[in-house]
């Protein structure tokens, strides 16, 4: 295992290929200045080396990672994001037929590369992702609007009960900033290793594979401060070098909202084939108002919506069996939401002490407590998303 060195988190190529997906020479300079300026970049705008690299097995504790071919391409071709950071709020995007000539470009440090067609041309990693993932059967997004509705939780249980079901799964956590993936999957302290072929992700069993930043931090209690261009540049890391090899599902399970990691993972799986999202949300109204706003998001960019399941769904008491709806569905609950919204129920999960158990000894609930009326509704959810995705998986 390498060394455990300072708090600090260095990924000299994620930074890079960040700084370069994020728009145009100027705004990227000023940004590496400013951070020069600090300490945390050299003059080429890259991450400094560290003693506290911890990424591949076989990679001296302060050596950069190489980049990887796609982050080279993408480095010497860099783009614009759909709305860069430096460009007007009233921006109408790169991709808008308006982009260059609406008068809300006027000023505007892009415009000549938006207005010559530059900006529209498509990020390569996009067609690497694709040939990297051409072995995968499904490719889901777990979603959520609203934070603390369990959408970790539902990931690592549902990752859980897919490779029960003697199917290969991977499970990638993009939550950058609160990656809880390798706890709930009983892996702290694992290390990713580097090959020829890429990453390698942390196996549970021979059927559920792993990959997070939370194997790559020197210690577990380390915050991640990063803006969207380094976060944008490890993702597309995970993308592009992770060797998965065949796998019947992978899930990713993304951070809350419709933020800079959401648009970055949609935008890399454009051409893959995505066959949707999976959104959780609690039954109230005040998780549910977020829920609309994710599933527009999915809209918008279009973004199939697999389905929601309602998560913390009432509490049944273990002694006398009383239910109780600890977050009543004042306005209905998912179900209405989505009747009213046109996009499928995937199920309830009631609220149960063990799940928190689970996952905090990163243990299937099936394994734990096969009986409980919780894990009979985890298994019932996975029916339903193979349901609803099997459609887009061609025969055997």
């Amino acid at each position: 295992m390498p060394e455990r060195g300072s708090h600090a988190v260095s990924f000299a190529c994620g930074a890079l290929a960040g700084a370069c997906a994020t728009g145009v020479a100027v705004a990227a300079l000023s940004r590496a200045s400013e951070k020069a300026d600090r300490g945390l970049v050299d003059a080429s705008g890259a991450a400094r080396a560290t003693p506290a690299t911890k990424v591949a097995g076989e990679v001296s504790p302060a050596t950069p990672v190489a980049p990887s071919p796609a982050e080279q391409k993408t480095a010497q071709e860099p783009e614009l994001q759909e709305h860069p950071e430096n460009a007007p709020e009233s921006c109408p995007g790169v991709s808008s037929e308006a982009a260059g000539k609406a008068a809300a470009c006027a000023g505007c440090p892009n415009q000549g590369l938006c207005s010559s067609g530059e900006a529209k041309k498509p990020d390569p990693a996009v067609a690497d992702v694709k040939a990297r993932l051409a072995g995968v059967r499904r490719k889901i997004l777990v979603l959520s609007g609203k934070g603390g509705v369990g959408k970790s939780t539902v990931s690592a249980q549902l990752a859980f009960g897919f490779a029960a079901r003697d199917m290969d799964v991977g499970l990638l956590d993009v939550d950058i900033c609160g990656p809880s993936v390798p706890r709930m999957l009983g892996l702290v302290g694992h290390d990713v290793h580097q090959s020829s072929e890429g990453w390698s992700p942390v196996y549970v069993d021979d059927r559920l594979a792993v990959m997070s930043i939370g194997f790559m931090l020197p210690n577990q209690d380390d915050a991640i401060i990063w803006r969207g261009p380094r976060k944008n540049g490890l993702i597309k890391q995970f993308l592009t070098d992770v060797n998965w090899g065949p796998l019947d599902i992978l899930l990713v399970d993304t951070p809350p909202g419709t933020s800079d990691e959401h648009l970055s993972i949609v935008t890399y799986l454009q051409e893959s084939s995505v066959d949707g999202a999976v959104v959780v949300t609690t039954p109230q109204e005040v998780s549910l108002m977020d829920v609309r706003k994710e599933i527009n998001f999915c809209r918008k960019v279009k973004l199939p919506v697999i389905g929601v399941v309602e998560n913390m769904s009432g509490y049944v008491c273990t002694k006398c069996a009383h239910e109780e709806q600890i977050f009543e569905a004042s306005t209905g609950g998912a179900e209405a939401m989505c009747k009213q919204m046109g996009v499928p129920f995937l199920g309830r999960v009631p609220l149960d002490g063990r799940v928190a158990r689970a996952g905090d000894a990163g243990e299937p609930l099936s394994r734990l407590n096969p009986d409980t009326p919780v894990a009979r509704c985890i298994d019932a959810v996975i029916s339903a998303i193979l349901r609803e995705t099997e459609h887009a998986v061609p025969a055997a």
